[in-house]
């Protein structure tokens, strides 16, 4: 059986703690800052981990 690449654009997007979950950034904070208030601009700067229903999808595309 061959190994599966990792699919570089999760590599990228996703990392793995030290305890095996999975972390992402959250959506909705490249740009357009000026009409979001300054609490949402404060939780978006904040990592996020995947749900459960998730983690098996990204970690094969992770390779992992």
């Amino acid at each position: 059986m061959p190994k599966i690449k990792t699919n570089r654009s999760a590599a990228k997007r996703f990392k793995v703690t030290g305890s095996g979950k999975i972390v992402r950034h959250h959506a909705k904070s490249a740009h357009i800052k000026t009409k979001k208030s300054p609490k949402l601009k404060r939780h978006l700067r904040s990592s996020a981990i995947i749900r459960k229903c998730d983690e098996k999808r990204i970690f094969r595309m992770l390779g992992i």
